[in-house]
């Protein structure tokens, strides 16, 4: 497809960038909000993007579940040191 080579050089730019923004030598990444319900997290994510945090530093792990823990959801925030 046309421009389909110009569209993942500029993502790849933008992971870039965001990668330089949040290495680990900069700040820490740390927990916010842990919940096992989904539509939880789906709100507090909605109040975070109403409140305009940058996207590009919240992170989203599914910690997967078995049968005696089930699936959780944590939302972490990168903090940069000093």
């Amino acid at each position: 497809m046309p421009g389909q080579g110009k569209r993942r050089r500029r993502q790849e730019a933008e992971r870039q960038r965001i990668a330089a923004r949040t290495a680990p030598d900069l700040g820490q990444w740390e927990v916010v909000f842990e919940t096992r319900d989904p539509a939880e997290l789906r709100a507090r994510l909605h109040s975070l993007r109403q409140a305009r945090v940058d996207e590009a530093t919240i992170r989203i792990d599914t910690l997967c579940g078995r049968l005696t823990h089930p699936t959780t959801y944590r939302l972490s925030r990168y903090v940069a040191d000093g």
